[in-house]
């Protein structure tokens, strides 16, 4: 017996080849059932015919699910908090997501397969610049279509201290720019505009969400200031393990030492190492501290030599977990000054 699929039989195909390949089939079929051919006849004259249609036709892709909503906009960022703040400015209009993970350390950050995976389709990469992300080059290679923004664009910037004099005779940049609220609603301005260049038909959306995380990052800006005025002249000096509070140092009327520049420079030096415990038992300070992304030993030994006490971990370049202290960047910045307090 002969058999055919029951789309070309009945004429269904969408293209003229087919359908005249189906009238041809069929003319044939009628022959062998009136006994005018047998299969040896039949089947060298069929056999091209059945298999036209899947030379000639592509099924169409079936039709999209009734109401479904089209895919957002991708946007990476390069880390946690820049992610956080994006999703603030977006309004769940774009999808956005942070290429690294809660926790990781960013400065020497190792690009994965699976992250180039991840990034395809992405439209958008928010990276802070200054130095910070030396890996985004090589994480855009070979991606096209994406575009990169450098959210600490417009910043006026600190240098690191203790560094050695970069071009121009000046100190390289502090890329820590975001751990200051003030300094933060510059990214959130670059954040806006980036969005509002990506997807135009967003752009209200963009400006009233921006200018509403705007308020609130002014009200922490307010309340950070009001709660470490209250701190006496013996704790006004911030310890920590990298070199990354200078903004809010300048914004708060703090003094700073750290173990290492940058956490690109963790190597503590036995110079950097006695400097800090020189000052810290001069200053008679009674706290030292640490970032989340680093190990903690080396400021655990000032604090043994010195008498100080080793008083918490600060987040600076990662949030932590859902249910960990820093979740979003305002919760970080509070979370800080509630441990240095």
């Amino acid at each position: 017996p002969l058999a055919i699929d029951s789309s070309v039989a009945s004429g269904k195909s969408r293209s003229a080849p087919v359908r005249r390949a189906t009238t041809a089939i069929a003319f044939l079929l009628t022959c062998h059932r009136r006994g005018r051919w047998g299969a040896s006849t039949l089947l060298p004259l069929l056999l091209p015919l059945v298999l036209l249609p899947v030379g000639c036709s592509t099924p169409a892709p079936p039709p999209p699910p009734s109401g479904s909503v089209p895919a957002r906009p991708r946007v990476l960022a390069t880390f946690t908090v820049l992610a956080d703040m994006a999703q603030e400015v977006a309004c769940d209009r774009l999808e956005v997501r942070s290429i690294t993970k809660p926790g990781a350390e960013i400065h020497s950050y190792e690009v994965t397969p699976s992250d180039l995976r991840r990034a395809q389709g992405t439209r958008l990469l928010l990276e802070n610049g200054l130095g910070l992300e030396q890996w985004t080059r090589r994480f855009t290679d070979g991606l096209e279509g994406m575009t990169r923004v450098t959210l600490s664009k417009g910043v006026a910037t600190l240098p690191i201290g203790g560094q050695e004099a970069g071009p121009g005779g000046h100190n390289l940049p502090n890329p820590h720019a975001w751990m200051s609220p003030r300094i933060a609603l510059t990214y959130v301005a670059n954040i806006r505009d980036a969005f509002i260049r990506l997807d135009p038909a967003g752009a209200a959306t963009y400006r009233r969400c921006a200018a509403a995380y705007g308020d609130r990052l002014r009200a922490l800006d307010a309340d950070l200031g009001r709660r470490l005025a209250h701190l006496p002249p013996d704790r006004r000096l911030l310890v920590t393990c990298e070199g990354a509070f200078s903004y809010l140092a300048r914004d708060y009327k703090l003094d700073e030492a750290w173990l290492w520049p940058v956490n690109g420079e963790r190597e503590v030096t036995p110079q950097r190492m006695q400097r800090v415990i020189r000052t810290v038992r001069e200053r008679q300070v009674p706290a030292v501290f640490c970032e989340s992304t680093v190990d903690d030993r080396a400021q655990r030994r000032v604090a043994a030599e010195t008498g100080a006490r080793f008083a918490g971990t600060f987040h600076v370049d990662s949030l932590s977990g859902p249910e960990g202290p820093a979740p979003t960047y305002i919760e970080l910045m509070r979370h800080n000054v509630t441990t240095l307090l």
